[in-house]
């Protein structure tokens, strides 16, 4: 890997990094986020023992790295 190679890779993670930063400004305030992921997590509740899987937040969250990965595969390998 050269150091253009690595000047794309830090740029692209430098751009999510603050797309991501912009998105928790803007929705960080509202209860809608919050709303949305505390409605999609499953919560078991046991003797002494809870189990809690976060649905929602986990799709989120895979979608929003497959789109900063895909863009930063692209800017690789041109």
């Amino acid at each position: 890997m050269d150091l253009q190679q690595i000047g794309k890779l830090v740029l692209a993670l430098g751009i999510g990094v603050v797309v991501i930063g912009l998105l928790l400004v803007v929705f960080g305030g509202s209860n809608f986020v919050q709303n949305l992921l505390s409605a999609g997590t499953l919560r078991f509740d046991g003797g002494g023992f809870t189990c809690i899987v976060p649905i929602i937040a986990s799709i989120l969250i895979s979608v929003v790295l497959t789109v900063v990965l895909n863009i930063v595969i692209r800017m690789i390998n041109k």
